[in-house]
């Protein structure tokens, strides 16, 4: 199956449906007309669907370790109000995120990878809410990071759309804590 819709902007405060609709793959398509040329393509399209799974599964993982992070860090009794309510708004979107991911690698046929039990973070270092924040910010940089090398080598465009999405979701992210943290929100013209 392709992917034909996607859609993961934010419609009146509610999250459109990930997926909302498919085509016949080109494979199906070949066979139904009785074109083995074209059954190619349709090896091609799987090639490629495996390669949007795993590449979809490794955005997941990050995905999970963020709403991990957050999780340590509305816990950890460091953050004040106002910025542990920021925390939590910020781990929601990780969540939608996190799920939206999922139901896009099971219908293109994959498996989710699941959450780890315990993430390796450096919680000793964790004493103030600004360590919180700088923890938070060098994640979410990542983040940006990950989904900008992910965008390009997705074979799916619609795919691709929405993990440019994402990317800014997490870039915006980004932009926040820095300034959470009397830093530029955003030094750059471009991010890398």
């Amino acid at each position: 199956m392709t992917i034909t819709k996607l859609d993961l902007l934010p419609a009146r405060g509610k999250r459109r449906t990930f997926l909302s609709g498919f085509t016949l793959s080109a494979t199906a398509i070949a066979l139904l007309a009785g074109r083995e040329r074209l059954g190619l393509v349709g090896a091609a399209s799987a090639q490629t669907a495996n390669n949007d799974v795993t590449i979809l599964n490794s955005a997941l993982g990050a995905e999970q370790q963020a709403i991990a992070a957050y999780q340590l860090g509305a816990d950890s009794g460091l953050l004040q109000k106002g910025v542990k309510d920021l925390a939590v708004q910020f781990q929601g979107h990780h969540k939608a995120h996190a799920d939206a991911l999922a139901k896009a690698v099971t219908k293109l046929g994959g498996k989710p990878v699941a959450a780890l039990k315990d993430y390796s973070f450096p919680k000793d270092k964790l004493k103030s809410q600004n360590d919180v924040l700088t923890f938070a910010a060098s994640l979410e940089k990542g983040a940006v990071s990950a989904y900008l090398g992910a965008v390009p080598i997705l074979g799916d465009r619609d795919l691709a759309k929405a993990a440019a999405s994402i990317l800014g979701d997490e870039a915006m992210h980004w932009a926040v804590l820095r300034q959470a943290l009397g830093q530029n929100p955003v030094p750059d013209a471009f991010v890398s």
